[in-house]
């Protein structure tokens, strides 16, 4: 197979084309969603408490969040195929170390290993259809993978549940090999390799990289930290975090080749729709975080009985997303993210009068719907408006920064929400203690959600404008995106190959 040769859906090549970038973006997402619902049987197995409990899903989002943006550019200049293949390599080898893992410092190691490698697999599955793809057919492939990747978000949870309930927790990382072994043989044998032309591995923003990844890794360790109490180590963790993270942005304004192009934040839009994101996210990633526990702890759910439990959300984002988003398209930005974020904290406030004795259909359920309702008028309406604000030729640029923002929030969130909500240390494993913490929890996500919906309506337009036209993009500005949903939990923002 050669770049001369573009495929063609309707053929064998083509189709196992889609299947190889599906398998691989699926694993990596899926991977952000199962693990919340063995949270407590992994604690329990490696006798760690709440601050372990965050760790195992910031260990894996800190690598993706920092390292997501430098991924797709690696693809850019090195090869797409190449970086793809290799992210899914390590993925999978990080897989079965934690799988394998005897303690808890072992697991953190090979979540990180599993973030990175998610980072190097992510942004290329995309961006390889785009390139391989006869233009005719590119549509059609890429439909095709957003279609199956909505699928694996709905079922791998449940899916991980069964494993979970059958195999216990270190068959859900077991899973993940088979999958990546798959998609690394198809991909070689029917995927043909591609480049930017234009890219230039010497203007890689490595050091932009490095102080993003190091401020948001001392932040996170010194906020968790303070969770246990306010000590000189966890306030100096953070306060360099922040120093380091301030020293990020004064890279991003110096190298000739930005992750973080700043100047598109003097757009307004652009501004406040990342704003939006970034504290909508956050709050539903503690509520991703905390909700699966809650119904395992709390109501005594089984793993496969909590993985299924938010299969409601999932269908009304593939049934209604595309659909919302032509809504936003007509009507403008600003009703939808309003209402939105309002429909998301109703559901929060919903689930903060969960509690012991709360039954699924009559408590749950209910509330589910009004939050799955807030996700459909949020992620599409977002995804447009920071894609409508930049100039065309950055649109991959525009939704690879949305996508880190939303992955940042949350990865913040998961670190300040339990503390905030007094789940300190020993609360996991007190029911009546954390359904307590968990109300104060959920109704402290219900206000970062209003906060949204006032930003949205004192800050947005009343209508999209087109994308702007731009010259050609430079180097590493030429990427990729597409919709899906929101982060852990059964859903994840913008992918894009940046």
């Amino acid at each position: 197979m050669t770049a001369a040769e573009p495929l063609r859906m309707g053929t064998a090549a083509g189709r196992w084309a889609v299947t190889a970038t599906v398998a691989g973006s699926a694993v990596a997402m899926v991977a952000g969603t199962v693990v919340n619902v063995a949270l407590p049987d992994i604690a329990d197995g490696l006798d760690t408490g709440t601050l372990g409990v965050q760790w195992i899903l910031n260990s894996y989002m800190l690598a993706l969040a920092s390292l997501i943006l430098i991924g797709g550019a690696l693809g850019d200049t090195f090869g797409r195929r190449r970086v793809y293949v290799m992210g899914t390599v390590v993925f999978g080898v990080a897989s079965v170390a934690a799988a394998a893992a005897p303690t808890i410092g072992m697991l953190l190691v090979a979540r990180v290993l599993m973030g990175i490698g998610g980072a190097l697999l992510t942004p290329g599955s995309l961006a390889i259809l785009e390139a391989s793809f006869a233009e005719e057919d590119r549509s059609a492939a890429i439909g095709a993978w957003s279609g199956f990747g909505g699928i694996a978000a709905a079922v791998g949870p449940l899916v991980g549940g069964l494993l979970l309930d059958v195999g216990g927790w270190r068959s859900l990382f077991l899973l993940n090999v088979p999958v990546c072994a798959l998609a690394v043989v198809l991909t070689v044998r029917h995927l043909p390799e591609s480049k930017d032309p234009s890219a230039d591995g010497s203007r890689l923003d490595w050091l932009g990289t490095i102080t993003a990844a190091v401020g948001l890794g001392a932040l996170t360790y010194g906020l968790i930290g303070l969770g246990d109490g306010v000590s000189g180590l966890s306030v100096g963790a953070a306060s360099i975090g922040a120093v380091v993270l301030i020293g990020f942005v004064v890279v991003e304004r110096r190298v000739p080749a930005p992750l973080v192009p700043l100047g598109m934040f003097t757009d307004r839009t652009f501004s406040v729709a990342n704003g939006i994101t970034f504290v909508v996210y956050a709050a539903l990633g503690g509520v991703f975080f905390l909700l699966v526990v809650f119904l395992r702890e709390v109501l005594g759910f089984s793993g496969v009985q909590a993985g299924a439990a938010t299969l409601p959300i999932t269908s009304l984002m593939l049934l209604l997303s595309a659909r919302s988003g032509r809504l936003a398209s007509r009507i403008g930005p600003r009703i939808p993210l309003t209402i939105g974020p309002l429909l998301l904290a109703a559901g929060m406030v919903g689930y903060s009068l969960l509690g012991e004795g709360s039954t699924y259909l009559r408590d749950v359920l209910p509330a589910m719907l009004v939050f799955g309702a807030g996700l459909v008028l949020l992620v599409a309406p977002v995804t447009a408006t920071v894609l409508a604000a930049a100039d065309s030729a950055k649109a991959g640029v525009a939704s690879g920064i949305n996508n880190a923002v939303a992955r940042t929030a949350g990865l913040l969130a998961v670190a300040v929400l339990p503390p905030a909500a007094g789940l300190g240390p020993g609360a996991f494993d007190n029911p009546a203690r954390f359904a307590a913490g968990f109300s104060r929890a959920m109704l402290l996500t219900a206000a970062l959600a209003f906060a949204s919906a006032i930003i949205a309506f004192l800050g947005l337009p009343s209508a999209l404008r087109t994308p702007r036209r731009g010259s050609d993009p430079g180097p590493h500005e030429r990427t990729h995106c597409t919709l899906d949903a929101p982060p852990s939990g059964g859903t994840r923002p913008v992918e894009s190959s940046r």
